[in-house]
């Protein structure tokens, strides 16, 4: 029982040691930070800053989730046509056709969960690339979500107040000196409880360490006995889930879904987060913190260069080449870092 709760109790170290590997990435956001707040001071009002953190908190929650397959060496390019189909099922099941509550919402994360299934078995059972799957998945998604629909606007009318309070709920704080009145939005609570629980498994439970062991050396899992197919399979199923989660706040913040582009470009947001964030496209290697805080950097950038009267024409261009920049600083102070390891390692060698 007592190793039970230890595994799954919350552990904090994990959140201390995630932050000595995402230096880099802290920095640049805090520079980011830091520069607008100076340079505009409607920055750093209560109305802008719950909007950030709320945008920042969604894009946080598709992030963690797409970083569990990218750990083992996957992708994952369906997300943004997941959140679509899910963005866009949920309102057309209560709204268009009057389903419970609860049979929406079960259909939806049960399609979810389908999604996800049917991605790993192609790619464990069949072989398929990741690239190809998700990348088909992609197109397949956004096409029914827009024949399921008509192509109609989506949205939820009547009674949902409760349900949309996940998304645009707020909790008062009272006045924050320098900020005025602050209302902390609810999808931050829910991705820290999300984060949280993502940073216990990956690195408190022994299916986490099999991801990580499977994306450092597939070949050295399995022969360790790590069932890697059984892996590869909770791995897309959990991405989906927790795309499916998103997708359903992403449909209550905005409540006007169109089905032919909502959620379009989700998956490289998530998938920039989750690499800003320490997550290695080669897999093994991962970070949730970094991933939270690589989801606050890309909408801290757009907010940035409209505060700041930048070219909006020019946002995508900026904000690529800021995050290339974090990428290549956090690559360098990781590569500092390792070389001040080894030569303090062969240091004591010769002493010895």
């Amino acid at each position: 029982m007592l190793s039970v709760v230890k595994i799954f109790s919350p552990d904090f170290s994990i959140i201390d040691k995630s932050m000595k590997k995402n230096l880099g990435i802290l920095g640049l956001f805090l520079v980011v930070f830091i520069a607008t707040a100076f340079a505009n001071p409607d920055f750093v009002n209560a109305y802008n800053l719950e909007n950030l953190i709320r945008r920042a908190s969604l894009y946080g929650i598709i992030g963690i989730g797409v970083s569990l397959v990218i750990i083992t060496s996957g992708i994952d390019l369906s997300i943004g046509s997941m959140i679509g189909l899910v963005g866009t099922m949920l309102p057309y099941l209560l709204v268009v056709h009057g389903a419970s509550l609860f049979t929406g919402l079960l259909a939806v994360v049960a399609l979810s969960v389908c999604i996800g299934l049917i991605h790993g078995l192609l790619i464990t059972r069949l072989k398929l690339q990741p690239f190809v799957v998700t990348l088909c998945g992609l197109l397949i998604y956004r096409g029914c979500a827009r024949w399921m629909t008509g192509d109609s606007v989506q949205g939820f009318k009547g009674n949902y107040d409760s349900l949309r309070y996940l998304a645009i709920g707020k909790i008062p704080l009272g006045k924050l000196p320098g900020i005025g009145e602050f209302n902390l939005p609810v999808p931050f609570l829910l991705m820290i409880g999300l984060a949280i629980v993502a940073a216990i498994f990956l690195n408190k439970t022994i299916y986490g360490r099999y991801l990580l062991a499977l994306g450092r050396n597939e070949q050295a899992a399995r022969y360790s006995g790590i069932n890697t197919d059984r892996m590869v399979v909770l791995a897309y199923v959990l991405c989906s889930l927790v795309a499916g989660f998103g997708g359903i706040l992403f449909a209550l913040d905005s409540n006007s879904i169109q089905p032919d582009n909502f959620g379009s470009f989700y998956e490289l947001y998530a998938i920039a987060a989750a690499v800003l964030g320490g997550c290695s496209l080669r897999g093994g290697q991962g970070s949730i913190f970094g991933v939270v805080i690589g989801a606050a950097i890309l909408p801290l950038l757009r907010n940035s260069i409209n505060l700041l009267g930048m070219p909006t024409t020019l946002e995508f261009a900026i904000i690529g080449v800021v995050i290339l920049a974090g990428v290549i600083v956090d690559e360098v102070v990781k590569r500092l870092a390792a070389k001040r390891r080894a030569a303090l390692a062969a240091k004591l060698a010769a002493g010895d």
